[in-house]
Order: C-alpha cells, then structure tokens, then sequence
C-alpha cells in the first residue's frame, strides 16, 4: 500500500474512511485488535490454514498487492518486530500492530519509525548489536561506527541493517585530500613546510580570506584549504578524519556538509566582524563544528553513548582542540614576518563552535528524523542565516563607517 496520509486501496483504511486518523500509541501497550471484521477478514485471506499465523513471505505478498512503496531496509526491522519468535511467522495481533505502524510511516527518515518500535516493547533482536559474534570486518566497522555516534540501540540497529557503504562517506575525504594537495603544491613552491604563512608569497594565493580581498566572496569558503604549516594541517587532519568520516558515514554527506560548510562560513565571518584587520587561514571553522557538535551530543547523552573509554577520548579531543587553539592564539600574537600584515586570526575557531553547539547539535540529535519538521532546526537556522546577513552588511559598510586601517593588500 502506498506509503502516505491516503492509502485508498487498504482495507485497513477503508475501515477508518470516517475520518479517524490511526497513529502510533504513545504508550508501550499492545495495540487494540479494532477494526475486528476489516482487518481479520484480511489476515484470514493470508492464513487460509485457519492456523493463527501467516509467513512472513506472504504478508511481502500483500504489500506488494497493496503497491507498498516501504524503504525494504525499514520493512525488515519491521518484519524482524512483528516476527519475535524468528519463525518466520506472523500472529494476528503483531499483524494489527505492523499494519498500524506502516500505514504512519513516511519517507526514510521517519519520527513514527523511531516511536514505533521503541513504543512496540520489543526489540529487535534478544541480545544487543554488541553482542553479535561471526561479524565481517567491514560489520565490525559499521557497528563500531554506530556505537561511537548514536545514543540509542534502536537507531545502531537500524544504521546497522541498513548501511552499504553507498555512498561512502566521500566528502570529508575529498575535502581533506584536497588540503593535503593544496599544502603539498604551496610546500613546493615556496619551499617551506612549518609555518608557511611566513613566506611573502603565501598570502598571495587566491585561496586565503584577506581583509583587502573581502569583496571576492569565494574566499570566506576558500580559505580551509590553506594552513600555516604542516603542524596546523596535521591537527586538523586529525580531528577531521576521526570525527568528520563516521559522522558522515552515519548521518549523510548533506547533513554533515551543511554542518561543516556552516562552520566555515561562520568562522570567516567572525573574523571580519571581530578581528578586521587579520587574514584567515585553515579548516579550523568546519572542524570545530563537527567536532563540538559531536561532544556536546555525547554529554547530552552520556548514559546512552556506549563507545569504549569515552572519558578518556572526550578529554583526548578536547585537548586536540586546545592545543590547536592555542597555537592560533600564540601566532595571532606573535610579531608577522611581514608587518604591518598581522598573523591569521583564531577567531574563526570560535565561530566554528558557536555552530556546532547550535545548529550541529539538532543535526547530529535527530538521526531518523526529517530536519525540515524540526522546530529547533529552524530556529537555529533562522538565527544563523540572520548572524550571515548582518556579517554581509557588515564588510560592506562597517569597514569605511568605522575608517579601519587594513594592511595593504598581499
């Protein structure tokens, strides 16, 4: 049967064609049987046997028959709830409850999903996903993935049934690869590897943000792939890769990149809002969105977050992110090779968390839920789009109104 808020051809709906909405009970009881006559005549189709059960093959039989449009990993956590003695049958009351739950579900990602079985009292699977034993390398990969990112046992199931490596977690990659490729060309050419940005010529590339250069927009993005050194490359790279990739691979390129994007954007324009005169260099702003989304979801959920030592990997990552702070701190301060040109600005490492702890969290908080039916997503995102007009109009007039000095252009 079509999945929406209309399904015409479903006996089950024709029973409630006056007008009463079923929806998932918000309580962990079983499910009245009521419709009795509509919906028992139609597992009584399906069981000719008279035997109280029909298989598992032949409730596909009808979905197919009712042209089911249901994600097929979605329908085998279902069919995996409704047959809870793994015998590959089905009993009446399970059928009413599946059939409940089908008609409230939607696209992939589904609230009512998450309600359903979390409010059906069963799970999955007798033991935990942590348990399981005989598991490939590549599932070990995926289920270690899953205890290091999600809260709930539900939702590391789910990611566990249904995740195939397609696509791979691409962007992150990309994105790093990229910056390695931009550090080795820049390392070449200006024969330097540790703080490159004290060559005369680094600033001179079209990548980093300039105050001088301000009007040439691609620059407040363009501007991570250019780092100070290959010791500022290298903590980022850290950092990136061992949060970055398994968020990704768990919440999507789109969700992940909207975070880190927003990072970045975030992290230019509190430069030209804060430190106005100081260049920008480095993917700090993207990074420091991810990674303190991804630690602030993990305090918000400390009980359900089951990944091994996370005391001890919460305080090793927030010891990264120090020492790489401080380092920006140190060479904003520290006399420029070039003056009156100051430094980079760390500014940008701020703006990366102000994102994370906002927008990042509701991303990261809402794995199987659709985004645009979160009120608190667009709340975030309604301030953050505001804090973007209001630095755009900033580095249009604020500059001259103020009579800033910049330094001369590289």
């Amino acid at each position: 049967m079509p999945t929406g808020a209309h399904v015409n051809s479903s006996p089950a709906v024709a029973a409630n064609a006056e007008g009463e909405e079923i929806e998932v009970l918000e309580s962990t009881e079983v499910l009245p049987v009521a419709p009795e006559d509509h919906w028992k005549s139609l597992f009584d189709k399906y069981d000719p046997e008279s035997s109280g059960f029909i298989s598992t093959e032949r409730f596909r039989d009808l979905l197919e028959s009712h042209g089911s449009e249901l994600d097929p990993h979605k329908l085998e956590v279902l069919l995996a709830l409704a047959d809870g003695n793994a015998d590959g049958k089905i009993c009446y009351q399970n059928f009413v409850n599946l059939v409940r739950v089908m008609m409230r579900l939607g696209s992939k990602r589904s609230n009512s999903f998450r309600r359903a079985i979390l409010q059906g009292g069963r799970q999955l699977k007798s033991s935990s996903l942590r348990e399981e034993v005989g598991l490939g390398l590549s599932q070990r990969l995926i289920r270690h993935v899953a205890y290091e990112t999600l809260p709930r046992e539900v939702d590391r199931r789910w990611y566990f049934d249904s995740y195939a490596y397609c696509p791979p977690p691409w962007l992150i990659l990309a994105i790093t690869i990229t910056e390695m490729v931009v550090f080795m060309y820049y390392g070449l050419q200006l024969d330097r590897w540790v703080l490159q940005v004290s060559s005369p010529s680094f600033l001179k590339s079209p990548l980093p943000y300039h105050p001088q250069r301000r009007a040439q927009a691609w620059r407040y993005l363009s501007y991570i792939f250019m780092h100070a050194g290959i010791e500022h490359l290298g903590l980022n790279m850290a950092m990136q890769l061992l949060v970055g990739v398994p968020l990704e691979m768990v919440h999507g390129a789109a969700r992940i990149g909207l975070v880190y994007l927003c990072g970045v954007l975030a992290g230019s324009l509190a430069v030209s809002v804060a430190d106005m005169t100081a260049p920008v260099i480095g993917s700090s702003g993207g990074v420091y969105a991810l990674v303190s989304a991804h630690l602030a979801n993990v305090v918000m959920n400390w009980s359900g977050m089951k990944c091994q030592f996370k005391l001890f990997r919460m305080a090793m990552a927030l010891v990264c992110m120090s020492v790489e702070f401080g380092r920006a701190v140190w060479l904003r301060f520290y006399p420029p090779a070039f003056p009156p040109c100051p430094n980079p600005s760390f500014v940008a490492h701020l703006g990366g968390v102000a994102v994370g702890l906002t927008l990042g969290v509701v991303v990261l908080q809402n794995y199987e839920q659709r985004l645009h039916e979160q009120s608190l997503f667009w709340i975030f995102f309604s301030v953050y789009a505001l804090f973007v007009l209001c630095g755009i109009f900033w580095n249009i007039f604020a500059y001259s109104l103020l009579d800033i000095k910049l330094p001369p252009a590289p």
